[in-house]
């Protein structure tokens, strides 16, 4: 039963975690395909960049419920059978980031995960989402770099996730996993970073595609 579990959250969690926010509000709101335009990746920055702040709200909101339903799930299923809510929460959102970054639906072509993790990580611990949002806006604010906040951001979650006493080793290693898979998508950015091509954040005056 309990590797059953872990294919049946794992399964949902992916399949779900699939729905991409960036991709449907192109695609309705702005009759085109985010994956044609700016960097092509279909994640929140890049459209942002592309379209404007007009539709972001959109995205946000499918990408939000996208991952916390699955979570949610995983963490009442967890808890239920073995008292392992936040192992659920953790196991789930790692399955999310891979669905949003290998959708089944659109060519196992996705984003890079942030607003995934950037979701699930309320579900783990309050303080650990905090610290870890705070470290983003730091760096952010900082640099302009989305990129190096979201990277050094996900770094804490392992370590909090140890620091703060939030799980055993289980848990630790299914976040290591999780940041490694955010580092990994986000390799072509770390590379423009090393170079000094990365592109820094701005804010858009003009919502025109």
């Amino acid at each position: 039963m309990f590797i059953l579990l872990h294919i049946l959250v794992a399964v949902m969690a992916y399949v779900i975690g699939g729905v991409n926010g960036a991709i449907i509000t192109s695609k309705y709101f702005y009759r085109k395909d985010i994956r044609k335009y700016g960097s092509g990746n279909p994640g929140l920055t890049n459209f942002y960049r592309v379209f404007g702040k007009r539709a972001v709200t959109g995205v946000i909101i499918i990408d939000m419920l996208k991952t916390v339903v699955p979570v949610v799930i995983g963490r009442v299923l967890f808890r239920n059978y073995y008292d392992m809510e936040i192992y659920g929460s953790i196991f789930a959102g790692l399955f999310v980031m891979l669905g949003h970054s290998y959708p089944i639906f659109y060519g196992f072509n996705g984003g890079k995960t942030v607003m995934a993790i950037g979701t699930f990580v309320f579900f783990v611990d309050w303080r650990l989402a905090l610290i870890a949002w705070a470290v983003f806006i730091i760096v952010l604010a900082a640099t302009r770099y989305v990129s190096l906040g979201s990277i050094i951001a996900a770094l804490t979650y392992p370590i909090l996730v140890y620091a703060l006493g939030i799980g055993g080793t289980r848990e630790i290693i299914v976040s290591v996993l999780s940041v490694l898979l955010l580092v990994f998508r986000h390799r072509e950015n770390i590379r423009r970073l090393i170079r000094g091509t990365e592109s820094r954040f701005k804010i858009k005056k003009s919502d025109k595609p």
